[in-house]
Formats: C-alpha cells, structure tokens, sequence
C-alpha cells in the first residue's frame, strides 16, 4: 500500500504560475505525482453543480484548495517530496467575509424568495416594529476520524474505494467521472464512520477521488488520511450567515409580520449552499405562525474552501434568527419571552400553517411547553434568577426557554427514496444490507432492532453489514435525519415479501401434517422466534427450522426492498408546497452564570424534552437528544472560526479550536423523551432524532443574553452574535455599561 498526500494552496485567490514537479517525481519511493493534466476523466467534484474543480489548473480559489497528489511509499517520503515541489503564485482580490461579498454582489445564483400575506403593508400598520441584524457563525465538523479512503485496484479498470463518506453512491459516481470509467468499476463500501455530521455528505467525495487518481495510477493500494490540521484547514465548515430582520408585534408580543434577508457565506463553490440556504428559509419560522411572513435567502462566493452540510442543514441559522427576533420582543415590551414564544406558537386546529403552505400536523409545541414550564418549575426559578442579580454586582444569572420544531425530509424531494437487501440463510439468520451508513448515530442498530420486530425473531439473529454499492445501489446520503426513516422502510418492504414466501410454504407445510385443519397464509404469524398458525396455534416451529423447509420448497430466501416516501412534494420556484414528511418537536430550558468581569459563563442546568414518537431505542435517542444539544452549545458559544486578512485558518488544531468538553456539559442536565406521542408517518411510528436537537442550545445561547441584559436591569437591548464567545460576552457587558454610563450623564 502506498500513502497519499494532497498538497494544497497557500494563498486564497490565485493564479497559478510555473508549478515544477521534476524534482519530486524524481525522490526514491515516490510512485506518482499528479496534477490537474494527469486526469483521466473529468476534472469535477462538484455534488450538485459542476464549479468544483478536482486538481486546481490555472488559478486556486481559496487556501486549502488540493494542487497535487502524491503517492509515496511512507508518509515521510511523500512530506520530503512536498517540500520538493515548487508553485508560484499571482495573487488575485480575495473576497473573505459575508459583508464583502454583499457589497460586491457576488452571488453564487440568483435569490430566492418564500413569503405569506403582506409583510409590507403588515409592517406599515403594526403597533411596533424592530428591525436589526444577527451574525451566525462558521462551525469545524471536528469529527473524531479525519477525512479517510482507501482504493485498492481490481482488475482491469476495477477499483474498490473504502470511504469514510457518508454518501456512498455519490463518492462512486465522482470516482468514476474523474477516472472515466463507467459506474459498475467502482465499489464503494462503508463499514462505519468516525463520525461525520454532514462534513461526509459531499466532501469526503475529495479525498476518495483524490485516492482514486493515485491508486488508478500506480495500480497500487493507496490510502489517504487527512492529519487533522490538514482537515480543517481545507475543508467547509457550516456556514456563516448574516441576517437582517424587520418584525411587527402588538403589545402583548404577538407577531403581525416579519421579513427576512439570509445572506450566506457559501465560499468558493455551491456544494450544497443552495439546499441549505433553502432550509434555512423554510425553518425562518422556527416554531412561530406568522400571518405575513418575507423570506428572501442569498448565497454568496468567497475565497474560503466551499461550505457545506452540517448537523441541521442550515435551519439552526434559520431558526437563531427568530428566536433571537422574539428574545427583542420580549424585552422590548419588558415581558417574559417564554409567555411571548407561547402566544406565538402554531395552533393545532386554526393558524397551523407555514410560510411555505404546509400544514403543522400533531403539534407538540404547547403540550410540551406545559410539561417542561411545570417540570422545569420555571416560574418560580425566574423570580430567583431575579433576585440573585438583584443582590449580586459581578455575577449574573440567565435563563431562556425555546422550542424546535424541525422538518424530517430532504427538501429536494426524489432525494426521499432508500434500497435493502435481505438474505435468510438456512440456519435461520439474516444479513442485511441497506443505503444507509453507520456513522456512531446507532443506524444498524435500530436497522437490526426493525428487522428483528418485523420477523419475530432474537436481535441477535441479525447482522447488519457493510453498505456496498455493488449491494443496494443509487442510494441517497444519510443526511436529513432520515437514515432511519427510510432504510428501515425499504428492510421493512424487503422483510414484507420474504414473510409471504414464508407464510405460503409453511401453511401448506402444516396442512399436509394436520389435512383436516387447512393453515391459511394470512393466518401465519412470526414472533417470539416462532412462526405460528394464529387461528391454529398448535401449527407452529421455529423460525430456524423453517428456513431448510422453505429452502427445500425451492423458494428464494433473498429479496431486495425498497421505500420512497409519500405525499410530499415542493415547488422549489414558488416556494411553496409540502416539503417534510412530518415535523419534530424539542423544548429545553437553560440556567446560566455569566462572570461580568472575564466573560465566562458555567451552564447550571438544563432540563429537555424531546419528541422521538414510538421510540426504537430509548439509549440512542437520549444519546442523540444530548449529543446534539451539546454540539449545539458549541456553534453557539465556544466554537469561533477564525481566519486572518489573507484568508488563512487560524484556529486549526485542538489546541486552538474549542469544541465542548465535559466542563461545558450542564451541572444538572435533565433529559426526557416525550411519551404517548406515536408519529404515524414513520417507521414503527417513532421520529427522527440526529438533527432537530441541535437547536435545543438557543435555550443556552439567549439565556447568556438573559444574564447579560441583567446588567442594564433589562432596560437596553444587549450587543449580541453567535457564537457568544468570553470576548463577545465581555464586549457586550462592557458596552451596556457605557451606555448606562452615558443615559445617566
């Protein structure tokens, strides 16, 4: 096997002058070096559109962006040979920022608009009307394992490329498109992942084509790890927004109207900016029925390496904007926002319609809301949060409910589709092969936990292998939360028809035993590792000992399923339609203290409630339900992204970049599932849970601003951003002081 090493650009914008490879190719144990020329195929990796190149040719557009490959045959020779590689440089303008781009105008397509009513004429005629501005920032996907494959040549034009990728199907069409070779050369398989959260959706395609060159040319092994510098350094994180806002309320907080503009920093290419710039727009609302609502989303292009999915898709952007929008309003009017988000709340019978004219079915919201106020006893922890910054002059405490409700679908609609393959062997055991991949989110787990329901047999009977394109092919990514939504339906359409093979083998089996009593198919019933004549329970035997019968009987034991979902459908030029399948529904309250005099904040409690419907798997979910809301405390405290003026990544390492630690996890953390509350949309009615709990952390985030704005005794609107880092909350206090200092001079 040899090892693969990218080396990538030093400067954000670029052109390309005089890139001298001689001496590199020359250094013993090296075995290739590529450039843009020695691609057989197509120079692309673009996922959706085609403005991604795969090997910088004449011009680079962002540092990071991958020049040359090498293949060596140690990690130390391929450095050596980097070093011996030399690339000149014509520095170009550089955009770096969100504002720059704006004002330069440079979009990466035209924009896009969802609207309801008449925001403006609403806004004319509201009692009062705010308008502001919010930035959301950047967030590293900080996965444990680093960008990885592995290719291993076959025969003749055959590669096999062992990916850490979260999209498999697509990984093996951008493989065969840069070597041009048809699809059928190339397998692409997963056995697991070391975490992915969207950064594996699209770019884990990089290093698998990068792979993929080198072992198509060497026909060697070649395998490629990023080092984790590396890592950050060239890959998209989550994207930064910029988001300005105009609301009409009356004076009891209830919101007229309101407009939205998103401008999102997509960098260099689209990617998947535009998908996620969508559901940004469509979960503008948050959880809120606004009767005249405006959404008007941007993508822009900049000179960072190219933004894409993560965890929420782009409707924590979204959604931190409105909650932030009823935070000001709560204020403004000197009330408690937890009584303004209630008043604002979807209904469940009348004002149950979103901006994009899908109806909320089986709201959650306001039976949680009293769950959680009464659980949470957050009445009476308000008034001591009060008191305790009334009688403290350099600590403050903070406290904020919030909601989630989120959409479970991909919003490009064919997207919405899942394969199987299920093999029963003679000995009563089942492997079982879906398109979704297992990235630490308890996917096979759940898979082996519906396969085991749907046959009536022991867990562990099931083995949930591999995902393999050369097994369950033209899969989607596991993304949207929907992995096991829809694998688990395809299983379950696979199990479907094994189980009618099944029932019709072994009811004539029992009638040739008993010819007076006449077993019917539908009669037939798989449980507790029986498979059993309903009406006749003495016909029964073991599901092992019916599998040879049924072989014997010359009946397939393999079948392959298949699921789309139903009954969605979105028109992406109207912006309107019914793009989910059903919504989640999350609440949390969140208890801080905030030092006035560094910045620091601790998060003293934190009470969830989560709907999951018919749980799975209780330990997954709660799993999930924390995970989330943790990586959500992050984006939304501790984790700055920084770049310097020309473009490079300054915090790029552990040392530098600051995810959640088990310091940042509340002192009381209080988590529950929702219960009594089955989702008829999805598999064995429960709901997705990897994404909607991301935004729990809102709760944490706008009760930091809570305890800030104690500062001024409520009475001035608090500067505020995301991530509140120690600096922005210290900055914040600072100028609240000034301010006071000066309304009192």
């Amino acid at each position: 096997m040899l090892v693969g090493r990218v080396v990538y650009s030093k400067r954000a914008h670029a052109k390309i002058k005089s890139p001298n490879l001689t001496k590199a190719k020359k250094l013993q144990g090296v075995h290739a070096v590529l450039c843009y020329k020695d691609i057989p195929g197509i120079n692309q990796m673009g996922p959706v559109i085609h403005d991604e190149v795969c090997l910088a040719e004449e011009e680079v557009l962002c540092v990071g962006q991958a020049i040359v490959l090498i293949a060596a045959e140690s990690e130390a020779i391929a450095l050596e040979a980097e070093k011996l590689i030399t690339i000149e440089y014509e520095p170009l303008e550089a955009i770096l920022d969100i504002r720059t781009a704006i004002e330069k105008n440079a979009l990466l397509s035209p924009e896009r608009t969802m609207k309801r009513g008449d925001a403006d004429a609403a806004l004319k005629t509201a009692e009062h009307v705010l308008s502001g501005e919010l930035e959301t920032g950047a967030q590293e996907h900080w996965y444990l394992e680093t960008q990885t494959c592995l290719c291993i040549p076959g025969e003749q034009q055959e590669i096999t490329a062992y990916s850490s990728t979260q999209h498999p199907s697509e990984t093996q069409a951008i493989i065969s498109e840069v070597l041009g070779v048809a699809k059928n050369e190339i397998v692409v398989e997963t056995r697991r992942m070391g975490g992915a959260f969207g950064g594996k959706e699209t770019q884990a395609n990089w290093t698998a084509a990068w792979a993929a060159l080198l072992c198509n040319a060497t026909k060697r092994p070649v395998k490629i790890r990023l080092f984790r510098d590396d890592d950050q350094i060239m890959t998209g994180k989550r994207h930064p927004y910029l988001i300005r806002y105009e609301a009409g309320f009356d004076s009891t907080g209830k919101i007229s109207a309101i407009q939205f503009e998103q401008n999102a920093n997509g960098g260099c290419a689209t990617d998947l900016s535009l998908a996620i710039l969508e559901r940004a727009m469509l979960h503008a609302d948050s959880s809120y029925y606004i009767p005249n609502m405006h959404v008007t989303g941007r993508a822009y292009r900049t000179n960072l390496p190219s933004n894409t999915a993560f965890r929420g898709f782009g409707g924590p952007q979204g959604m931190a904007a409105m909650e932030d929008v009823i935070d000001r309003i709560a204020r403004f009017l000197k009330k408690d926002a937890a009584d303004v988000r209630k008043i604002n709340f979807y209904g469940v019978d009348t004002n149950n319609i979103t901006h994009y004219g899908q109806v909320v079915e089986l709201n959650r919201l306001h039976t949680m809301y009293d769950r959680l106020m009464a659980s949470s006893d957050y009445r009476n922890r308000r008034k001591a949060v009060d008191e305790f910054n009334s009688t403290n002059e350099f600590y403050k405490k903070g406290i904020a409910l919030t909601p989630v409700k989120f959409g479970i679908s991909f919003t490009t609609t064919f997207l919405n589709q899942a394969g199987a393959l299920v093999n029963i062997y003679k000995d009563g055991t089942v492997l079982i092969n879906h398109g979704g991949v297992e990235m630490g989110q308890g996917l096979n787990t759940k898979i082996a936990q519906i396969a085991a329901a749907e046959l009536g047999i022991s867990v562990s009977k099931i083995k949930v292998n591999a995902t393999n394109t050369s097994k369950v092919p033209n899969t989607s990514a596991t993304a949207a939360s929907a992995g096991t939504d829809l694998n688990g339906m395809a299983v379950k359409n696979a199990i479907d028809k094994l189980k009618k093979r099944i029932a019709e083998v072994m009811a004539a089996e029992f009638s040739k035993q008993q010819p007076e009593k006449q077993s019917l198919p539908e009669n037939i019933v798989f449980e507790n590792d029986y498979i059993i004549d309903k009406l006749l329970p003495y016909h029964k035997t073991t599901f092992a000992d019916a599998m040879p019968i049924v072989h014997f009987n010359q009946v397939s034991l393999s079948a392959t399923g298949f699921y789309r979902t139903p009954d969605i459908g979105w028109d992406k030029v109207t912006g309107w339609g019914k793009p989910f399948n059903y919504f989640a529904f999350g609440m949390c309250v969140s208890e801080v203290l905030v030092d006035t005099l560094t910045g620091f904040y601790k998060n003293l409690r934190t009470d969830i409630l989560h709907d999951v419907g018919d749980c799975i798997n209780p330990g997954i979910d709660i799993g999930q339900v924390e995970g989330a809301y943790i990586q959500g405390v992050g984006w939304c405290t501790t984790e700055e992204v920084k770049w310097n003026e020309k473009g490079h990544l300054l915090n790029h390492s552990p040392d530098t970049y600051k995810i959640p630690s088990v310091q940042d996890i509340p002192a009381d953390f209080r988590t529950n599932l929702l219960q009594d509350a089955p989702n008829p949309n999805a598999i064995r009615k429960s709901k997705a849970v990897a994404e909607p709990p991301f935004m729990l952390a809102f709760a944490t985030w706008l009760a930091i601003k809570d305890a800030i704005s104690s500062v001024a005794n409520h009475e001035l609107e608090p500067e505020f951003k995301l991530p509140a880092t120690n600096e922005v909350i210290l900055l914040s206090i600072e100028d609240l002081k000034r301010r006071m200092k000066k309304a009192s001079s």
